[in-house]
């Protein structure tokens, strides 16, 4: 006799809301992640009970409480290291890491770089507001060299971290940007991090209204956004500012050309999400040039956790599996007299 497989329930929004109460600050671009985070679940098809958010500390980290999935709310820096546990331990959820930029660039940094390297296939949404928001306002990794907080009132003598080259430095398979205003880009965004298998890494800038007001204003203020921001298409070229502007390479140096009698759309540099050497590029691209914000980069490579599979297996067969007893003995032993 056979069984006909269950079919999967459709659901909605509502269901990954859960009945805590939000805690948030009023106004903060949290709420937007919150939101497209539990649209695109209810997408996917997938039921809840196969889902693990896990956080660590900051504000960021109060998402599995607000997701009606199950989940952890872990210690400060360590997310990406429960996660990938759990994601070996059970390599049919769907594992999503929510952290801030305090949690996966300060303390947190050095799992972050090992998760990217590793390529778990998990998925990491990382807050950037460029500021300690849950302890009250003190520079954070991202804050900006000369930025006055609670804790550097004469301003910060720190470079700031460059998120996406960090996570393009670290081997990343899947980084992407986008920002909490452009709900649309970001429910692509997390669509195609799902889609991926590896670890998909997307930061999300956000706002932080009681203690970084404004930090982000120039890309989202409808009257400089189009100046402001590149929306990168794959297989499209580098067009901005209403197709006025365009980018250009001067062998390896990113150019603004007016587009019009001397050039056009054709003759700028068009997208591809498998350049290594581009994704580098765009990922430096600041202020006066126009912010990339989508998919800087997208490649499969092998992972960690199918990679730990198939080893364990292939020693399975070959009659490599003894008991916990002999492996607590054996190998190099010694008395301390």
């Amino acid at each position: 006799m056979t069984t006909e497989p269950t079919a999967v329930r459709t659901l909605n929004r509502k269901e990954f809301m859960s009945s805590q109460m939000i805690r948030w600050c009023p106004g903060c671009g949290d709420y937007a992640i919150l939101a497209q985070a539990q649209t695109v679940f209810a997408e996917l098809g997938i039921p809840r009970e196969n889902f693990c958010v896990i956080s660590g500390i900051g504000c960021s980290s109060r998402f599995p409480y607000y997701m009606e999935t199950y989940g952890f709310h872990t210690i400060h820096g360590r997310a990406a290291t429960i996660a990938s546990g759990v994601k070996l331990a059970n390599p049919e959820l769907s594992v999503w890491i929510v952290t801030g930029d305090g949690d996966a660039l300060a303390i947190g940094g050095n799992h972050t770089g090992h998760l990217l390297r590793r390529n778990i296939d998990v998925q990491v949404l990382l807050f950037n507001n460029r500021i300690y928001g849950l302890t009250k306002g003190q520079a954070s990794p991202t804050s900006e060299f000369g930025k006055k907080t609670k804790s550097t009132p004469l301003g910060t003598v720190e470079n700031p971290y460059n998120t996406a080259a960090f996570a393009l430095g670290c081997g990343g398979t899947f980084v992407a940007r986008t920002v909490d205003m452009f709900t649309a880009q970001m429910r692509d965004i997390l669509r195609a991090a799902h889609a991926h298998r590896g670890t998909s890494f997307v930061e999300a800038y956000q706002t932080c209204e009681i203690f970084n007001d404004g930090a982000f204003v120039d890309l989202t203020d409808k009257a400089s956004r189009e100046e402001a921001c590149l929306m990168l298409q794959n297989g499209a070229p580098m067009v901005y500012a209403g197709g006025k502007k365009g980018i250009r390479l001067e062998g390896l140096r990113p150019t603004i050309v007016e587009l019009g009698e001397r050039w056009s759309a054709s003759d700028c540099l068009v997208h591809d999400e498998t350049d290594d050497t581009l994704a580098g590029i765009l990922a430096r691209m600041e202020r006066p040039f126009p912010v990339p914000m989508g998919i800087l980069h997208r490649v499969q490579k092998p992972t960690y956790d199918a990679l730990a599979a198939a080893q364990i297996a292939g020693a399975r067969l070959k009659g490599k599996n003894p008991p916990i007893e002999d492996l607590l003995g054996g190998g190099d032993t010694w008395t301390v007299e």
